[in-house]
């Protein structure tokens, strides 16, 4: 499976302290851009004086080692790894992130940041990034909204949440 050899390479790439959620079935996002998704989630330890941009930038080298192209924003994809979050980190800074978390739905679709945002500023509205993050980091509390994984989880619809189906490998 795809998301497993992403796994290791990121593993072999010298990220360490890795711990993957249960993969997931999930519908495709945004609807109707493919076919259904497997997803998962990982948390790893952070090697001191590794930027977030450089970490960005080797998912992206896994990404493209696996035959990832970015051609259009939201468009299939046979691999998408993204930085969701890292510690209490607010990046570029408050204002940035708040801006970007209250973008309209239909901006979205048609704006990307030209820099990292971070904590990612849907993770909040996505069933299908806060359950297998909820298998790894439950209490992880975003800094800007003061919720954690789980409380945020909660907090979808149940008819998001239930459409996350746990895979068995």
């Amino acid at each position: 499976m795809t998301i497993l050899a992403a796994f290791r390479r990121v593993a072999a790439k010298g990220i360490t302290g890795l711990v993957a959620s249960r993969l997931y079935r999930t519908p495709c996002f945004p609807v109707g851009a493919g076919p259904d998704y497997v997803n998962a989630a990982f948390a790893a330890d952070v090697p001191s004086g590794v930027s977030p941009d450089a970490i960005l930038s080797l998912l992206h080298e896994v990404e493209a080692e696996m035959g990832r192209t970015r051609e259009t924003r939201w468009g299939m994809r046979t691999l998408d790894l993204d930085l969701i979050a890292l510690g209490d980190a607010v990046l570029p800074d408050v204002a940035t992130q708040d801006r970007w978390r209250a973008l309209p739905p239909e901006t979205q679709r048609q704006v990307a940041p030209d820099r990292l945002i971070l904590p990612h500023p849907r993770l909040q509205e996505r069933a299908f990034v806060l359950v297998p993050l909820a298998d790894v980091a439950p209490d992880w509390c975003h800094p800007r909204l003061n919720l954690t994984v789980a409380q945020m989880l909660a907090a979808l619809p149940a008819a998001d949440r239930n459409e996350v189906v746990a895979l068995s490998v």
